[in-house]
């Protein structure tokens, strides 16, 4: 049982670092972005790659893996996402998904289509035991990784300068633009930190999850489930969402395995029942 919930709680701390860009991009920029799970892929294959053709140490990738998508990101937002920002949403989901077959028509034409093996440092491969508790090391490695990003992202959005110039941005473009903001610079900055992140998620999880063209589409109910349950005006909420999603997913595959991923789906509409808005939700923000 312990162990049951420490590899839910990896995997759910793995799917907050993976949706959290997503979160941002939804509820502070007011942008829907269902192609975010390609930056994810990025990430992974950056690592991969770097790792199976250039013999690039596996921590080396993870920094390489946030900035190549970051990078990325930052591109995309310049040049593709910026238009749609003043678009309907429906007009956003279909841009953004039409984004994540051509990704996946990409990556499986130059890659291929086969599952990527990641071959992970010895010392993160070994477990220890402690009484009826086993802990992977790679799964503490990923624990200690995503909490540290996860109290400094919480204290760049709440306590820093950037923070408050992108609260001013999202409520009010023309105020804020007024006061001296540059927004353009302000969004581009969210959006390619956002990617950032889904990049290191994907890095992160291409060992857990399993890297394949197919990632994006994989996965992204997962991270829409995460954004709608936690509510997107807060870190606290999808990081919440993330992992009662792990543990409710990891358990719910090993009690019983034939229901699948049911127990999730169940789970998300019993909340969303509870909290149509999320689990957390600012006073005053967009919901």
């Amino acid at each position: 049982m312990l162990t049951i919930l420490f590899d839910g709680i990896a995997y759910g701390m793995l799917l907050f670092v993976l949706a959290v860009g997503l979160a941002v991009t939804m509820g502070l920029m007011n942008f829907i972005n269902l192609a975010h799970g390609a930056f994810a892929m990025a990430g992974g294959y950056i690592t991969v790659l770097l790792m199976q053709r250039a013999d690039v140490p596996f921590l080396v990738c993870l920094p390489l893996a946030f900035l190549g998508s970051a990078l990325l990101g930052a591109v995309c937002e310049r040049t593709l996402y910026r238009p749609l920002y003043r678009k309907p949403h429906l007009d956003q989901v279909l841009f953004s998904i039409g984004l994540v077959f051509m990704a996946v028509a990409a990556v499986d034409y130059y890659v291929g289509s086969t599952q990527q093996i990641m071959q992970l440092p010895e010392w993160l491969k070994g477990r220890t035991e402690i009484g009826s508790l086993g802990m992977g090391h790679y799964r503490l490695f990923i624990i200690a990784v995503c909490a540290a990003l996860t109290v400094g992202l919480q204290f760049v959005l709440a306590r820093t300068r950037f923070g408050s110039r992108l609260r001013a941005s999202v409520d009010d473009q023309r105020v804020a633009a007024g006061m001296g903001i540059n927004v353009n610079l302000v969004f581009l900055s969210t959006f390619a930190f956002g990617s950032g992140l889904a990049g290191l998620g994907g890095a992160l999880g291409a060992e857990v999850l399993g890297l394949d063209p197919s990632f994006p589409l994989k996965f992204m109910i997962y991270f829409l489930i995460v954004v709608a349950v936690g509510g997107t005006s807060s870190i606290t909420g999808p990081l919440l969402a993330a992992l009662l999603l792990g543990v409710a997913d990891v358990a719910g595959k090993y009690y019983i395995p034939k229901m699948g991923a049911f127990i999730v789906y169940s789970l998300m509409i019993v909340i969303l029942l509870w909290k149509p808005n999320g689990l957390f939700v600012r006073r005053g923000g967009k919901a």
